[in-house]
């Protein structure tokens, strides 16, 4: 079965980690739980960033791509979110699942072992061909955009 059918084949993973294989946390989740795989907690200073380990490796499917994507939690509660979200792990990556975490709060929080820190999505993709032209079509929208449409 390849990327383009309708079920998504089986995502090979190796677990270099303390912690079990990331889970949906419940039956309509789109993305997994990835955790924090540290020997020390690490502390962000505010507008501190870090390269969080999660001790896992993926084997991806051709056509696809995981997401690296912040936890609204955190976010919320600690101004804490994955810095360039959303980090795209390759299907030829075979690397470490690193999670880029930047704390734009006012306080420093630590990560621990273990904290839920980033959700990872795993999603189809299309490459592009590129047809060059001398012009686009055009639509209603055309140029407009950045907020073009106004804030009310």
């Amino acid at each position: 079965m390849n990327a383009t059918d309708t079920e998504m084949p089986p995502v090979r993973i190796v677990n270099k980690g303390r912690h079990p294989l990331p889970q949906y946390a419940t039956p309509h989740s789109a993305g997994l739980d990835l955790r924090a795989n540290l020997d020390a907690s690490v502390v962000l200073a505010p507008g501190q960033r870090a390269l969080i380990p999660t001790g896992l490796f993926l084997e991806l499917p051709e056509g696809t791509e995981a997401q690296v994507r912040p936890r609204s939690g955190l976010a919320l509660k600690h101004g804490v979110t994955v810095l360039n979200s959303p980090g795209t792990i390759d299907a030829d990556y075979r690397g470490e699942v690193g999670v880029l975490l930047i704390n734009h709060g006012q306080e420093a929080f630590t990560v621990n072992d273990g904290e839920r820190v980033a959700q990872l999505v795993i999603a189809r993709y299309m490459r592009a061909e590129w047809r060059e032209a001398a012009d686009l079509t055009s639509s209603a929208r055309g140029a407009g955009g950045f907020g073009h449409t106004g804030t009310k």
